[in-house]
């Protein structure tokens, strides 16, 4: 048994008839980087599951005419066959409705009792249902929830509460003395300015208006609240507070918590004051990707547009995507999901360059040397660059790796591929196959790109392990031994090449889109399109206010390289901090344009990522005819100044 552990969680889901891309790209990350980790002989945990309990499951189980256990248990097995079809190679799935786990719950709730972190006390608040959330009159937006957007009631009831008021210093000391704590780190600073500092409140974690929940084993008219259940899954699934907790003293703290940016203070604030509370260690990182946005927006059932994992695996193959996911969205970044995007790298990335490498390699040394390749062979001036490129790689690639930065280190493997596609018109093997004395040169350039392509079968087994046996099958090879495997270039000293179906086959766009274009009329919920409304929707003054308008002056201004549309825009807002922005608007300026202009910024719209540019606001243009756009600028108005 290794010596090196590695412990990664994902969230536990809340059960809900349809899972999204959302959710998925959640958890085929953390089975990348599991997948990575155990290839360098790391003994690896990893552990996903589902949050069953609460009052929006009694209320649906209720409609529904079954029992809460009932209607969880049909979910359940539909989100477990989602992870089949996507490959995710979880060692455990925990359920908070599994027996283990409540009484584990029940004793956390006793030991943090019993030390004084709990008392009983009366609640009075603004709660959202869908979130299960209390909140403030103040942390409330027009009556609404700030999470959902959806309204909050009125509640009061008497509740048991967790002192978090008491380790506000703690958590703050320990960010402080912990700075890989937070990835990115830029998290920390949301978390500290917006929640810490402005004044912990102690957080309510019992219910008594329903009955679905863990009984508070003081009180059994209270149920625990989900916060206390549903985080605590990380060392019950351990066997804490059973008795047998061996995975929990092996594995405990865990390495990372892989989560959606909307849960960082959950995951950031109470569960490390849990963790305090019982004076267990905490996890080493809370890694906060962003959010997989369509239409410019979160994706999310309640509002029908959510896209399906499950017919998109179906229609291009589980590894397309799998590599979408994990190579469109940059570390920490929203990334947009489109079907054209989806396409394009499926065309480009899987079946131009990683397919037609392959197909191209195969079916060279099949046709000059009948699949096996000789033993003499002679070596050229081009082999030795690709050779320290192939070295090259595999530091680039697991560095990224280590990092959780998947985009960065499929881009590395990818610029290799790119080499090894490169090398083939760099020797010509059409050429040399025409002279009798060049074909040991020949044979030596056929095992390069075979050696190439198994390096790169071992590179991209994290990612895509289902191409990467196909790729070994057709190179006559077996298992990966191990991820150092892809730091030998001459491991195997020849090839018996057997030719193979087609990777990746190209797919004709224009007919695909049509025919999603198709689809979304037929189920808006898979593939939404926005809808056309005529007219100007009445807005009140109070709408109007919400609009935060500042004059501000580009300071740089540059093309975005993958959008022929697009200026990346760097501003100067009067807060002494440059602001990025990306504008459609490269059709009619030009950058030197623009630069040294005052213009109006949207400055309180939410970040958006375009094209790999974070955009931190909109500036305001006017259409000027039918294919005319003029920006609007200001002058004499110092930058900074509120515009009303």
């Amino acid at each position: 048994m290794s010596d090196k552990k590695f412990y990664i969680t994902t969230p536990i889901y809340y059960p809900s008839d349809k899972l999204h891309i959302g959710h998925t790209y959640s958890t085929v990350q953390a089975d990348a980087v599991s997948r990575y980790k155990r290839m360098r002989g790391y003994d690896t945990f990893f552990l996903t599951g589902t949050d069953e309990h609460g009052q929006k499951i009694e209320d649906k189980a209720k409609e529904a005419g079954v029992t809460p256990k009932e209607y969880v248990d049909r979910i359940v097995d539909g989100i477990k066959d989602l992870w089949k079809l996507m490959n995710i190679s979880n060692d455990k799935f925990i359920r908070t409705t599994d027996e283990y786990h409540e009484k584990a719950v029940q004793l956390i709730f006793q030991k943090m009792y019993d030390k004084g972190d709990i008392y009983l006390g009366s609640y009075e608040g603004l709660y959202c249902k869908p979130c299960e959330s209390f909140w403030t009159e103040t942390q409330a937006v027009d009556g609404k929830c700030p999470d959902c957007g959806r309204p909050v009631i009125k509640a009061s009831e008497q509740a048991y509460f967790f002192r978090l008021s008491k380790y506000a210093d703690k958590l703050l000391e320990y960010y402080d003395s912990h700075p890989d704590f937070f990835a990115p780190s830029m998290r920390q600073a949301e978390m500290v300015n917006n929640f810490i500092k402005p004044g912990l409140q102690d957080l309510c974690i019992s219910r008594s208006t329903f009955k679905w929940g863990i009984p508070v084993p003081i009180n059994p008219d209270h149920v625990i609240y989900v916060w206390l259940d549903a985080l605590t899954n990380y060392i019950t699934a351990l066997g804490y507070g059973s008795e047998d907790d061996s995975l929990f003293r092996k594995f405990w703290p865990a390495d990372v918590h892989l989560i959606g940016k909307d849960i960082t203070r959950f995951h950031t604030i109470y569960w490390p004051a849990f963790l305090m509370s019982l004076d267990i260690p905490l996890p080493e990182k809370v890694y906060c990707h962003g959010w997989v946005l369509l239409e410019g927006g979160k994706m999310s059932k309640s509002k029908g547009n959510v896209v399906d994992p499950v017919k998109l695996a179906e229609r291009y193959g589980v590894d397309a995507l799998r590599y979408y996911l994990l190579r469109e969205v940059g570390y920490g970044a929203d990334g947009v999901f489109s079907n054209e995007n989806l396409i394009n790298r499926i065309n480009s990335d899987l079946a131009n360059d990683l397919g037609n490498l392959v197909s191209r390699t195969v079916a060279m040394a099949d046709k000059y040397f009948g699949g096996t390749i000789p033993a003499e062979r002679v070596k050229g001036e081009p082999d030795d660059d690709l050779i320290a490129l192939a070295a090259k790689t595999k530091t680039d690639a697991e560095n990224s790796l280590d990092g959780l930065c998947f985009a960065d280190s499929l881009s590395a493997i990818w610029k290799f591929i790119s080499r090894t596609n490169k090398y083939i018109d760099e020797t010509t093997p059409w050429t040399l196959a025409k002279e009798e004395s060049s074909i040991p040169r020949l044979a030596q350039v056929i095992y390069n790109l075979c050696e190439s392509i198994r390096i790169i079968s071992v590179l991209i087994a994290p990612f895509l392990p289902e191409t990467s046996d196909k790729i070994r099958q057709q190179l006559g090879l077996g298992a990966i031994e191990d991820w150092e495997e892809c730091g030998v270039f001459g491991k195997e000293s020849t090839y018996s090449v057997q030719k193979g179906e087609i990777i990746f086959p190209r797919i004709d766009a224009e007919k695909e889109l049509a025919e999603l274009e198709a689809l979304n009329g037929a189920n808006k919920n898979d593939y939404p399109h926005k809808e056309e409304i005529e007219g100007v929707a009445k807005i009140g003054i109070e709408d109007f206010a919400k609009v935060d308008l500042r004059a501000a002056k580009v300071t740089a201004c540059e093309p975005v390289k993958k959008a022929k549309k697009l200026l990346q825009l760097t501003l100067s807002d009067g807060t002494g901090e440059p602001r990025t922005v990306a504008s459609g608007i490269a059709k009619w300026y030009k950058p030197e344009d623009l630069i040294g202009k005052t213009v109006v910024l949207v400055s309180n719209l939410k970040p958006a990522v375009l094209c790999g540019v974070e955009s931190q606001g909109m500036i305001l243009a006017a259409t000027a005819g039918e294919d005319d756009v003029k920006v609007l600028f200001l002058e004499g108005v110092p930058e900074g100044s509120k515009i009303s």
